[in-house]
């Protein structure tokens, strides 16, 4: 019994690679007999997961082994069980520590839990493939879902064999072997890791603050290290991340950023204290402890380089640390007059001595995170309000438009608990432009509690003080609470505010443009672009239904020659058929939106029946005068651009509005307010996520549009387009490999949102048959004697339907299979006979059941049946609204209370939705008035809410004529 141990121990060392050392828990040179013995029964060492080699033993059960062959063939009996196929496994050490730790907590105290761990395996085999099935579905019919798994460190995304059951592998394996769910060890580099180790756990931290499950938090860091894109993970990869949508995808992924950028200042901040010679256990404990920037400078304040240092720093350099320290651990043996030196700064008599140990004591009570922690939870205890109010410089000195404007904020107070985001933007910029000032109130009975507990608690000395050194202690614990922790209180508080406003702010400006870019296409038409103006008139332009230039021209509408232009007008649209005007909603539209109507009532363009709508013209001027506009309407002015891009907003949002930068399409108020750096990446991000899933067709997308597909970027998509010049067009997904600067993992990122035509790419291949056959006929005489091959195009080149659809090339063996299961082919997809066919398998099987016939997920067996039954040329914005076309106008002073209207949502803020009810001016529905019965069912919202884009029904509450208010009621969406 007592050799066991040891023999273990030498194994232990001898797996354990040169570089790595012994875990600290396999020294046992120290131990009992007792619990050597008790180690020997349990222990799982020889059990430890290593690469499998070519011959190794089949499993088969062996008794506890003594030599060390016995023990090698153990290890790969384990390897064998764990393991179904040969996959990468973690460093050694990295390995062993996960398998060893659970025992070196439970040996001897939870022997139950123990062995529901060892079955736990077993028990997810029960309804398994055999492990050579799952070999082929490794190298031939891999899902979408699977992701390669460093051996036995995630059990539960080991395989794509546990997506395979009736219930959600997750949880089962959450509630068996690891109830609070495992992390997900890095596949990146392990540098990293090590360099910015935290004391919190990076999986835990992001689970709290984002309120998602760790397991889901563990697999999106480990997906994003991967440097899979959002839009890819939200299609592709929807077991991982418990179906999350992109917007919850981007909340983890900026969270993780503020995580991983606190990590890498902290340990920046420790290399330099370290290098100073200032670093000390207390401090490097408090620093690894810190979770936001405002912990970490408060923290790091005192020890930056400075030309003064704090007053307990000062006091330190004198040498009161000692005294200080001993009024908390030895108050009986302090003589603080034994301090003095007459002859010195800050020691001349015993105030300066009180004094500055004090400071000290104030120092260490404010770094203390027991202390602060108590004062934290004692604030969320009790009432905090924030309060604003007019400054006095700016009421003497200010610009009295701009004071109005924060009229509601001059005496202004709110719990923190309850303020609107729009709220702390507003008192924000109010305090910028030194028109508020702002503060925020912990009322005096925190304080009183919080130095209760710290004189009668925390800080209790451990043996009797005297008066005097009692005075110091109090004295102390107040100095800390006003000199250093209510300021760092504030301005935890201001910077949480401020925080959770700018990314509430900037997710609603993502919905805002989420919206405007999947509003429904208009197909099909001609239309005429009129971009207003007065002095230098409106430009028009006319386009066809396929967005080529048909002809352009300037009209002077406000300048007394109305009429006459109303006759260039109608013949420009008999001349191009044209029967919808799209106007700009910039300067002079309300104007022109009245000259069009009073034409349209009176029936002056008949025959045509002509409609107007009004579009959003935000950043057409600044794309008229771009590079990108210069290279594609090179012979036209800028001007006249402009009317173009009007025109084509309603013909196709999404091609136009990407070749403009978010932040210029007008999303949201106070815009301007958040962070820039946070607001482009949401944005550019929600551009991608829209792009992706409407999808491009490859032979005929712009580059402008195919760089923001998700895994490609400004070079990989001008390769894609001068590869299509060079070759043709692309015959299928496979040949965008060949594609300079496409690699595996960017085909894999951007394959799923690629299409084709398959009309085309047949008559393409055809053709090209035609001449590669009569090619050869030519040939054939002078290539006699040669041997030749055959005239055919290679597989390379063969169209495959399953590109026209969503379907990721690495479920299409899956896809396959389902096909061949419901008996249809491949010349089905998107008609009707292939419903039928599916929903007769569906209806017979259900979903679950197909889905583990297959050997695949719910949600991938879902994507291909979407993608099989889609009609060809299925596009995801015919579900979202189109422009609302009118033919007459409301005047402002025509509006009456009880007024019942139908209109346009133009914006939508954390406050309220402004709507466009064709008045010229936008009404506003309060937040409160928006509820959950009044939207609409059948649409699937992403939140409670509307958008830009949709046509609702409100009725007229109150109208301002002076400040040009209007109030408005939701009725329905329509």
């Amino acid at each position: 019994q007592m050799s066991l141990p040891r023999k273990v121990k030498s194994e232990a060392k001898a797996l354990t690679s040169e570089d790595d050392e012994l875990p600290s828990f396999l020294n046992l040179s120290s131990e009992s007999e007792e619990e050597e013995e008790e180690w020997e029964p349990k222990s799982k060492i020889a059990k430890r997961p290593r690469l499998p080699k070519k011959d190794a033993a089949k499993p088969k059960k062996v008794a506890a082994p003594r030599s060390a062959v016995a023990r090698k063939k153990v290890k790969k009996v384990a390897i064998k069980e764990e393991m179904d196929v040969s996959v990468p496994v973690a460093p050694a050490e990295d390995n062993r520590m996960q398998l060893l730790k659970p025992k070196e907590e439970d040996v001897g105290t939870k022997p139950k839990t123990l062995n529901q761990k060892q079955e736990a395996p077993k028990k997810l085999q029960v309804n398994s493939f055999q492990g050579k099935n799952m070999r082929s579905l490794e190298s031939d019919e891999k899902p979408s879902t699977s992701v390669p798994v460093m051996g036995n460190q995630v059990k539960h995304v080991k395989s794509e064999e546990d997506f395979a059951f009736d219930e959600p592998p997750f949880k089962k394996i959450k509630s068996t072997t690891c109830p609070e769910g495992k992390p997900v060890k890095n596949l990146g580099d392990s540098k990293v890791k090590e360099e910015f180790e935290m004391n919190w756990d990076i999986v835990q931290a992001l689970s709290e603050i984002t309120n998602v499950e760790p397991w889901v938090c563990s697999n999106l860091i480990r997906l994003f290290q991967e440097e899979n894109t959002i839009p890819f993970i939200a299609r592709y990869r929807k077991e991982l991340i418990n179906n999350l949508e992109a917007d919850a995808l981007r909340e983890v992924q900026q969270t993780l950023e503020e995580l991983r950028t606190v990590a890498k200042k902290t340990h920046t901040m420790i290399q330099k204290l370290k290098k100073e010679g200032k670093l000390s256990g207390c401090l490097l404990t408090a620093l690894l402890n810190c979770r936001t920037l405002e912990e970490l400078d408060h923290v790091s304040a005192p020890y930056k380089t400075g030309s003064k240092g704090t007053k307990a720093q000062r006091a330190k350099q004198l040498g009161l640390e000692p005294a200080a320290l001993s009024l908390l651990q030895n108050p009986m043996e302090l003589n603080l007059f034994s301090y003095i030196k007459p002859n010195t700064k800050g020691l001349s008599n015993i105030r300066e001595v009180e004094a500055g140990v004090q400071h000290i004591l104030a120092d260490i009570f404010a770094k203390d995170k027991d202390t602060l922690d108590f004062i934290r939870k004692l604030c969320q205890q009790r009432y905090i309000c924030i309060q604003s109010a007019l400054a006095k410089v700016s009421s003497k000195s200010g610009n009295e438009k701009d004071i109005n404007k924060f009229q509601l904020y001059h005496e202004f107070s709110c719990n923190i608990k309850n303020i609107q985001h729009h709220q702390i933007l507003a008192i924000n910029r109010g305090e910028n432009l030194k028109i508020l000032t702002v503060k925020v109130n912990i009322p005096d009975g925190v304080k009183n509690e919080f130095c209760w507990w710290c004189v009668n608690e925390r800080w209790r000395p451990k043996q009797f003080l005297k008066p005097e050194l009692m005075k110091i202690l109090r004295n102390s614990v107040e100095d800390a609470y006003k000199r250093l922790i209510y300021p760092l209180l504030c301005r935890e508080f201001r910077s949480k505010l401020t925080s959770d406003a700018e990314k509430e702010s900037v997710m609603m400006f993502g919905r805002n443009l989420r919206q405007l870019l999947l509003t429904s296409p208009v197909r099909g038409r001609t239309l005429m672009g009129v971009d207003p103006g007065y002095k230098h008139g409106c430009k028009l332009a006319i386009i066809s239904p396929t967005s080529q230039i048909l002809h352009t021209d300037v009209v002077y509408l406000h300048s007394g020659q109305g009429f006459r232009e109303a006759e260039k007008i109608k013949r420009l649209l008999l001349q191009f058929n044209c029967s919808t005007v799209v106007i700009g909603n910039g300067t002079a539209c309300r104007e022109t939106e009245a000259y069009f109507a009073d034409l349209i009532m009176k029936k002056y363009f008949a025959p045509l029946d002509v409609v107007y709508c009004i579009v959003n013209e935000a950043g057409a001027s600044i794309y008229s005068v771009s590079p990108e506009a210069s290279k594609e309407m090179p012979d036209l002015d800028p001007n006249l651009r402009s009317a173009v891009s009007i025109a084509r907003r309603v013909q196709d949002p999404l091609a136009e509005l990407v070749k403009i930068e978010p932040k210029h399409i007008g999303v949201g108020m106070y815009q301007h307010d958040v962070s820039q750096t946070l607001l482009k990446a949401t944005l550019d991000s929600v551009v991608e996520e829209c792009v992706s899933f409407v999808g491009v067709d490859i032979n005929i997308c712009s580059e402008i549009l195919l760089r923001h597909i998700a895994g490609l970027n400004a070079n990989r998509a001008k390769n894609i387009i001068e590869w299509r010049e060079k070759n043709g067009p692309f015959i299928n997904r496979e040949q965008l490999k060949e594609v300079k600067g496409l690699g595996p993992k960017s085909f894999q990122q951007c394959a799923g949102f690629i299409r084709f035509n398959q009309e085309y790419i047949k008559t393409f291949c055809s053709s090209k048959k035609t001449e590669l056959g009569s090619h050869a006929l030519l040939t054939k005489s002078s290539a006699q004697g040669k041997k030749k091959s055959k005239p055919t195009l290679c597989a390379s080149r063969q169209p495959n339907p399953l590109d026209q659809t969503c379907i990721h090339p690495e479920s299409y063996n899956i896809a396959m299979r389902f096909l061949s299961f419901i008996g249809g082919n491949t010349n089905d997809i998107g008609k009707s006979d292939m419903q039928e066919k599916v929903n007769a398998v569906i209806q017979k099987e259900g979903l679950e059941g197909t889905a583990k016939r297959l050997n695949t997920t719910v949600h991938t067996l879902q994507l291909i049946i979407d993608g099989l039954t889609q009609p060809e040329g299925f596009d995801i914005r015919t579900d979202f609204d189109k422009p609302d076309f009118k033919r007459s106008i409301v005047c402002f002073e025509d509006l009456t209370v009880g007024t019942v209207l139908t209109g346009k949502v133009e914006n939508a803020t954390p406050f309220g939705v402004f709507v466009d009810i064709g008045v010229g001016k936008s009404g506003l529905i309060p937040v409160r008035n928006i509820t959950e019965a009044k939207l609409s069912k059948v649409k699937k919202r992403r939140s409670l809410g509307l958008g830009p884009g949709e046509r609702v029904e409100v009725k007229v509450l109150n109208v301002d004529i002076p400040r040009l208010r209007i109030t408005l009621d939701l009725i329905r969406v329509l």
